[in-house]
């Protein structure tokens, strides 16, 4: 085959012995609807003519389960390079310098000189290479010279930590954990019936120390659901025994197998042989104590840790929403009081936590604290309690016009819009590469009539930037067809 060329895999035998063949092999795996692994094929594209004496090979990995399933694939782009049919490297995530890296490292010097690398790849990557680098960065809002290592390990994190919706970060693998804790976690997690994906922390130093400052966590394992920490081996312990855990998996709708579909080994602990009791009815004290504290604040938070170091994500995304909106607040550890942890399960009927008190009553836990926060619903309700002064609807929409730098007034939301012009209107923003916030004037009617006077404009959508009226649909679109709309909102 010509050097130069990235070939198509169609079955595992033709890339057992495409692999097998070669002095050094790179494969793809990407999928059709994913983005990312779009941009990084044109990268890998690039590689293959600067590295020609390398097979480069790519394979559709939902269209070739078997290829996935003997090489793990539980996310894309993945990528997985091999000398002499071995595989001796893997990078899981959009990078395009980690890609270039790697190649560049397991498959000798390319066809161009050293200089032609800047520091922040390290190779000597092909001027094709280099630009579709800072092609992707502009897109991302920023220069090449301006996207540091940071950034790009930050984001290749983002998209680890959300690749299942539930992960663990941990030493090995579900089938070998190389660490006792690591061990104890997948045991809890298959004993509860959690389909999971896994990351080895033990195969990539850069992932391993980042996710110390990602999550703030220093010790391995990690599991995250829905993106968010839950915690480590004690407080995965800790949940599972109470049942916790399986309440905040099925509030975030994580299906689970019915216990005892597979034959799987027990997990050893004091509760295994037991039932989760039934909850009980508290005692007079009990209750008076609970209500006291629910009620010594009119804001109260009971979490896991403190504001300044939460315990776990779903706890800090809490606290980051009430320290966003300036909402003054008390809270209470729970890891530091069983008999609060489990008693205030009983009185407030809700099995998890964070949980949010207002003037003493439940609002819910960080899902429903969350869409309150975007809705608005949140300041209404605490100002209807007297938390915070009474908002006016004018105060209240400069604040939702400026909760985002492009903010679109829309029916229904951008995964389904609820008409055509809001349908064109957020075509033409993802078609533009635009993050944009919405807000549904369907959901609110104080809103949606309060807006027409406000900006002195009609009818819906309405698309603002920087908390300025750009327009309704007609406009946007002519802007798209100009190209004004990428360059105004991009600048």
């Amino acid at each position: 085959m010509a050097g130069g060329a990235v070939r198509e895999v169609g079955s595992k035998a033709e890339l057992d012995a495409a692999v097998g063949g070669a002095r050094a092999a790179a494969v793809h795996f990407w999928a059709a609807w994913c983005e990312a692994s779009k941009q990084m094929d044109e990268v890998f594209a690039h590689l293959a003519v600067d590295f020609p004496h390398a097979l480069f090979l790519r394979v559709e990995a939902e269209e070739q389960p078997e290829i996935s399933e003997a090489y793990g694939i539980t996310a894309v782009p993945y990528f997985v390079f091999c000398k002499e049919g071995k595989t001796v490297d893997t990078l899981e995530g959009a990078n395009p310098a980690s890609l270039a890296n790697k190649v560049a490292k397991f498959a000798g010097p390319a066809n161009v000189a050293e200089s032609a690398a800047p520091a922040s790849l390290g190779v000597a990557a092909g001027p094709a290479v280099l630009e579709k680098v800072q092609e992707m960065a502009r897109q991302n809002g920023s220069s090449a010279a301006e996207s540091t290592q940071a950034d790009m390990l930050n984001k290749r994190l983002e998209q680890l930590v959300n690749s299942y919706p539930v992960i663990l970060f941990m030493k090995g693998n579900p089938e070998e954990p190389r660490c006792g804790f690591s061990r104890r976690v997948v045991d809890i997690l298959k004993q509860e019936g959690v389909e999971f994906g896994s990351f080895d922390i033990l195969t990539d130093n850069e992932v391993r120390e980042g996710m110390k400052k990602f999550s703030n966590w220093p010790t391995f394992p990690q599991l995250y659901c829905k993106g968010e920490l839950l915690g480590g081996c004690d407080i995965v312990i800790a949940m599972h025994e109470s049942g916790e855990l399986k309440d905040v998996l099925k509030e975030h709708n994580i299906p689970l197998r019915p216990q005892g579909s597979r034959n799987e080994e027990p997990v050893i602990s004091e509760s295994a042989t037991e039932k989760s009791p039934e909850p009980v009815g508290l005692t007079e004290a009990q209750k008076v104590r609970l209500e006291s504290l629910t009620n010594s604040n009119p804001v109260m938070v009971f979490i896991k840790g403190s504001p300044e170091e939460p315990k776990c994500g779903f706890s800090g995304k809490v606290v980051h929403i009430l320290k966003q909106e300036k909402i003054p607040f008390s809270s209470f550890d729970i890891l530091s009081d069983d008999e609060v942890r489990q008693g205030l399960k009983v009185l407030s009927n809700w099995p998890s936590y964070p949980q949010v008190y207002i003037k003493g009553e439940l609002v819910g836990g960080s899902d429903i604290v969350m869409e309150m926060h975007k809705s608005g619903e949140l300041k209404k309700v605490l100002s209807e309690k007297g938390v915070i002064p009474k908002e006016s609807l004018e105060d209240r929409l400069k604040a939702l016009i400026s909760s985002s730098p492009v903010m679109l007034f829309m029916k229904g939301n951008p995964d389904a819009p609820r008409c055509g012009f809001s349908s064109k209107v957020v075509n033409a923003l993802k078609g533009a590469g635009v993050s944009f916030g919405s807000f549904d004037i369907l959901s609110d009617e104080e809103v949606r009539q309060g807006l027409k006077t406000y900006s002195n404009w009609p009818t819906f959508p309405q698309l603002y930037y920087k908390s300025e009226l750009m327009g309704g649909c007609d406009i946007v679109l002519e802007m798209e067809k100009s190209g004004e709309l990428k360059s105004t909102l991009l600048e």
